[in-house]
């Protein structure tokens, strides 16, 4: 380990001089690592965004059960309670009579004088159900299983949709990050092959004084880490500048759009793309490196 560290100066030098060897090319490399790893970036941000949106879509995706006029206040309560405990419910709570006029009354607008057409107020009392959308089938029936109940009323569309938005939002994320991934190893492996081919005469010539696989390969290491971190930071500080004026701009035009601190999700995405570029950096350099045992 100690010899190790007494030549790190050598390994950066040599990756140094393999960079410039073949600039132009490691340019292009450079560049197109930065706009991959910019598409993982933009796809982080937007999977943190909508990701936040769905959680508040499924902190408000409810059900709404309908009791027997018979039950009594106290079965009413005993009923809230018990329905309360159920797995995957997030919150109950009982609406009156009047409470369930002046929603009615809100969402009619304008058209709200229709319901002065009604002698008395035609609105049941109910129970609000929070519910998580991915149990709605088990808590609909267990709902439904009370004898108190006479009929739930689900808005089953609106779940359900709320929970293809998560399943699409999960999907093209892997999807992306996975086609990233392949991407940058490719780009950083062809790279170090090429690095390898333009060096192979002083690899061999490394090779008959007895130098080690590692000693002759980490240089070229250390160019695939130097390219992808250095891609990394240039594209979270791109993206961290487009995060800025995209909440400038949303928080200007839309503001009751529920987007997550700007500090927390710059944060977030930095750690992921110095992390991905770290590993990236490191299994396409060490794919590269199989052209060392060619040579």
């Amino acid at each position: 380990m100690k010899k190790f560290m007494m030549n790190l100066d050598y390994f950066f030098k040599e990756a140094g001089r393999i960079i410039r060897l073949n600039s132009l090319s490691n340019i292009f490399t450079f560049l197109g690592t930065v706009l991959v790893l910019f598409l993982l970036a933009s796809v982080v941000t937007g999977w943190s965004i909508a990701s936040r949106l769905v959680t508040m879509l499924e902190e408000e995706a409810e059900i709404s059960a309908f009791y027997h006029e018979d039950v009594n206040e106290n079965g009413v309560l005993g009923l809230v309670d018990s329905i309360d405990k159920l797995d995957g419910v997030i919150s109950v709570r009982l609406v009156n009579e009047a409470e369930a006029y002046n929603r009615m009354e809100q969402i009619l607008a304008n058209d709200a004088g229709v319901l002065e057409l009604f002698e008395e107020n035609p609105f049941k009392a109910y129970i609000e159900i929070r519910i998580n959308p991915g149990m709605i089938d088990s808590i609909v029936e267990k709902v439904e299983g009370f004898k108190e109940i006479e009929f739930v009323r689900d808005n089953r569309g609106v779940l359900e949709s709320i929970n293809s938005i998560i399943n699409g939002i999960h999907v093209v994320g892997y999807l992306v990050i996975v086609a990233v991934g392949i991407t940058t190893v490719i780009i950083i492996s062809h790279m170090i092959r090429q690095g390898i081919y333009n060096n192979r005469d002083q690899i061999k010539t490394l090779h008959l004084l007895g130098a080690s696989r590692m000693f002759i390969g980490f240089p070229f290491v250390c160019v695939g880490l130097l390219i992808t971190v250095g891609a990394g930071l240039i594209a979270t500080f791109i993206m961290s500048l487009v995060i800025h004026q995209g909440y400038i701009a949303i928080g200007g035009t839309i503001p009751f759009i529920p987007l997550p601190p700007e500090g927390s999700l710059v944060l977030g995405v930095t750690t992921v793309l110095i992390s991905v570029s770290l590993i990236l950096g490191m299994v396409g350099s060490l794919f590269g490196l199989s052209s060392v045992r060619q040579v």
